[in-house]
């Protein structure tokens, strides 16, 4: 229901209020559709059922956009007091206090986000029941420029090089400029140990393709080649969440896909927006794959065997 501007919507057992549904976010410009805050609403409303699993029970870092994304932005890791106690909270620890995040548990609580013109959640790679051990790791394909045959190269190396330490692992693309490589973890070792693992991996590839990727944080160092980044499995660090909205022109969304779809001569990593990454979603491009979640112990011997 529409009153004044104000949109009711219904959500499980709870009712959200929409301001200002009418307002433009997204302009539209070239090629790219325009949408206002009613349509972020919608797109939330249909994509639930498939974002929540990747949400729920993680604190997130909400990246805001009163005004859309040509307008002034920041990143909100504290809940506001305003928030209605019915969203979940979680204090976390950190250097000098504490932080308390908010949560997404809930259809609701999306819906409420998208009303503050939170555009992106960012989300950490741990669980609040066991917040120093996350069960994802995550390898960030950044490539040097806008070329997504590099990307898509550089995933194909990843991929292969996965296959061998048997640890199972999907794609999904940013919505940015590249590409994400998702690896299920069982949760029982803490973000150190996976990080190190993690960047072990990434310089044993770069090693092998020294002309191609890097793992130079330093963009001067990197040249043209791509950058294999494994910075954020860490703690409170976090990563956009599969099926978030970016803020660029189109609203391009952060979608979850096969390793298959590479082979897709159209796909880039803005492919997907608000207008069709729900059906995508809809094709479960990663069926199965957070229910395999593996211990590193083995890859860790796997790898150290190739490294010989």
């Amino acid at each position: 229901m529409t009153d004044g501007g104000t949109r009711r919507v219904r959500a499980g057992r709870r009712t959200v209020e929409v301001k200002r549904v009418d307002k433009l976010l997204f302009p539209g410009s070239g090629d790219a559709k325009e949408y206002t805050k009613g349509d972020l609403v919608d797109y939330h409303r249909s994509v639930a059922r498939f974002m929540l699993p990747h949400l729920r029970s993680r604190p997130l870092m909400l990246e805001r956009h009163p005004d859309g994304p040509d307008g002034p932005a920041f990143m909100q890791k504290n809940t506001p007091e305003h928030y209605p106690d019915w969203i979940t909270r979680v204090a976390v620890s950190k250097e000098d206090g504490t932080v308390r995040h908010t949560v997404c548990d809930d259809t609701a609580t999306l819906l409420y986000l998208t009303d503050q013109a939170c555009l992106t959640l960012h989300r950490w790679l741990s669980r609040t029941s066991s917040i120093n051990c996350p069960d994802r790791l995550v390898f960030d394909l950044d490539p040097a420029g806008d070329d997504f045959g590099q990307v898509r190269e550089a995933a194909g190396f990843l991929g292969e090089l996965l296959d061998e330490l048997e640890l199972p692992s999907a794609p999904m693309t940013t919505g940015s400029r590249g590409l994400h490589i998702v690896v299920p973890l069982t949760g029982r070792q803490d973000f150190d140990e996976v990080r190190e693992f993690a960047r072990d991996v990434a310089d044993t590839l770069a090693a092998a393709h020294p002309d191609r990727l890097t793992t130079a944080a330093r963009k001067k160092e990197r040249g043209d080649r791509l950058y294999l980044d494994v910075q954020r499995n860490a703690y409170a660090q976090t990563v956009v969440a599969p099926y978030t909205v970016r803020a660029r022109p189109g609203a391009p969304v952060a979608t979850p896909i096969a390793w298959a779809d590479l082979d897709d001569p159209d796909l880039h990593a803005r492919r997907w927006t608000v207008a069709d990454a729900v059906e995508k979603a809809h094709s479960d491009p990663w069926a199965g794959l957070m229910g395999r979640g593996r211990a590193l112990g083995p890859a860790r011997r796997r790898l150290d065997a190739l490294k010989g």
